[in-house]
């Protein structure tokens, strides 16, 4: 590699230069050798100097290197400079011939034009035959000199300078080729690499202009949680949490973010980007960032990222500001507490009046008396929906568990349930192992157990049975109810937990009901640490199965 880099920094340095200073480079080690020759030549070859072919050998390779720097070769055609080589092989014909009988081996300056023939872009025919037939000419002198005793050795000998020249000229070619090829590849390469790169630059720019777009916060850190890109809506997230004084953004170990309270800090390790440098993926996770009037809900998610070997490579967190939201859920929720608040009073005060009403000897005729109780169920009635919507809009929804049999709670509830499933024609059934003991509130308990109940019958217009079972696995209990009524599709099961949902067949169906039990019986069930889920098929019934803590304190809220 440092090799290639280096020939292509030299062909770069060489390519920049002007024609002259080109040929004068190419000729400047042959001009070099024949003065050093020149130089030593009175102390060691003496009897060179008094050759009249060596001198003027010398005069030509004056004239030579003179035109080299003199003629203006920018301005003559491209192969114009490829005349200095051949002369170069004449002059040194003249040198090699004019000092035979005091220095051999001078016919190896051949190589120096070879080298500059083969590596020109002349065709490689002519460059072989000129590396191979200049050579030739320079020996040939000497053979002659030999006539009519011309042995074999005498040729051979004449013939190993041009054959050594015709393989370093051959060889010169196969590497040229070979170079040109590594370059076609090389620049092939850097176009492709250049293409990638604009290709790369481009949805980089895409994905900025995405990024500066969507109004939600992005960050996404590597393995060490370490941020490797935020956009700018992300920025102000931080501003928002940032305490005064402290200079720019710091850690989000720092900053200032609170729980659903809106005032309990959120230990460090909980808070979402080192929830997601750890690995975790999450959504929905509600936190509020910074303090007072300036103070923002944000709704989090994390995805981890993957390396090509599926090992965790870092994770994308998104912020989302929330706080319209979340301040219209709670001034909708004020509102049905403090109606709700308003109607109860009114309310029980009725259903106290109608109850002294009814126990009272009043001697009231018979018709006013069943007036009088229609008033009565139907404002009990009305209560309970009340008190359904003030447990609703409730977020202070208390459990206190104590280890408590679960079958005692299950047959107190079917208890109730019994004079409705008799009117709406529907079978009780209870299988529930005695003694089952649970870590659970037993009033809220059979709260959210008289929900699922009383809606399985509810929904069993054509009758049917409605079956309550329970049994502990892996420490939770686990309590199923089930019905054979009128079922639910895989949309409506997906809502069925959501306030005030009611499925289009239900109301098809003109069943009374306002959508909030299961909604409730859902935040009872969390609030013990456990677990509700649904699965329905219309006209084949639904079951409900709730997973509750069989030992042990609930996870702490």
């Amino acid at each position: 590699m440092s090799e290639r880099f280096l020939a292509r920094k030299a062909e770069h340095y060489f390519s920049g230069l002007r024609p002259r200073a080109q040929v004068i480079l190419c000729q400047l080690p042959l001009t070099v050798f024949i003065a050093v020759l020149v130089i030593a030549a009175p102390a060691v070859w003496a009897g060179v100097l008094t050759s009249g072919l060596f001198l003027a050998a010398l005069v030509l390779h004056a004239i030579i290197f003179a035109a080299c720097v003199l003629v203006p070769w920018e301005k003559l055609a491209p192969n114009a400079p490829l005349l200095i080589p051949v002369l170069d092989l004449v002059a040194i014909w003249l040198t090699r011939n004019g000092a035979a009988a005091n220095l051999q081996g001078l016919g190896v300056l051949a190589l120096f034009p070879v080298i500059w023939l083969s590596a020109s872009a002349i065709s490689a025919r002519t460059s072989l035959l000129l590396s191979f037939f200049g050579t030739l000419l320079i020996a040939l002198p000497t053979l002659f000199s030999k006539l009519p005793n011309i042995t074999a050795a005498d040729v051979a000998s004449i013939l190993l300078l041009p054959l050594m020249m015709f393989a370093v000229s051959l060889a010169i070619r196969f590497a040229s080729v070979h170079m040109q090829l590594q370059q076609r590849r090389l620049e092939a390469k850097d176009i492709e690499l250049q293409a990638l790169l604009a290709e790369s630059k481009e949805r980089e720019r895409l994905l900025n202009i995405i990024l500066e777009t969507v109004d939600v916060g992005i960050i996404a850190v590597d393995g060490d949680g370490k941020r490797l890109l935020s956009n700018h809506q992300q920025s102000l997230f931080d501003l928002t949490a940032s305490p005064e004084g402290l200079p720019g953004l710091p850690q989000e170990s720092l900053m200032m973010v609170s729980g659903h309270d809106r005032k309990s800090p959120v230990p460090p390790d909980r808070r979402p980007v080192s929830r997601a440098a750890r690995g975790e993926t999450f959504a929905d996770y509600l936190v509020w960032l910074g303090e007072g009037t300036q103070q923002r809900a944000v709704s989090t998610a994390a995805r981890p990222l993957k390396n090509d070997d599926g090992e965790f490579d870092g994770a994308v967190v998104v912020f989302n500001d929330v706080t319209g939201l979340v301040e219209a859920i709670s001034a909708k929720d004020d509102f049905l507490s403090n109606v709700s608040h308003e109607l109860r009073t009114p309310l029980n005060s009725v259903i106290g009046n109608l109850d002294l009403v009814l126990d009272g000897d009043q001697g009231l005729p018979p018709l006013a008396v069943q007036r009088l109780e229609v008033a009565q169920r139907n404002t009990e009635r009305l209560l309970t929906l009340v008190s359904d919507l003030l447990a609703s809009a409730s977020e202070a929804l208390h459990v206190h568990p104590r280890r408590t049999d679960l079958a005692g709670v299950v047959e107190a509830s079917l208890g109730s349930a019994r004079a409705h499933a008799e009117t709406s024609k529907v079978s009780l059934l209870m299988d529930v192992p005695a003694p089952l003991w649970a870590h659970v509130d037993p009033l809220r308990i059979g709260q959210a157990l008289d929900n699922l109940v009383s809606n399985a019958i509810k929904y069993s217009p054509d009758g049917g049975t409605v079956k309550v079972s329970a049994r502990a696995e892996d420490g939770f209990i686990r309590l199923q109810v089930e019905d054979a009524g009128m079922g639910m599709t895989a949309a409506d099961t997906a809502k069925v937990f959501t306030r005030f949902y009611r499925s289009p067949a239900a109301l098809e169906a003109d069943i009374p009901g306002v959508g909030l039990g299961l909604s409730i019986t859902k935040a009872i069930i969390e609030r013990h640490g456990g677990g509700i889920s649904c699965a329905s098929r219309p006209g084949e019934g639904s079951t409900f199965t709730v997973s509750l803590p069989a030992e042990g304190p609930p996870p702490a809220f």
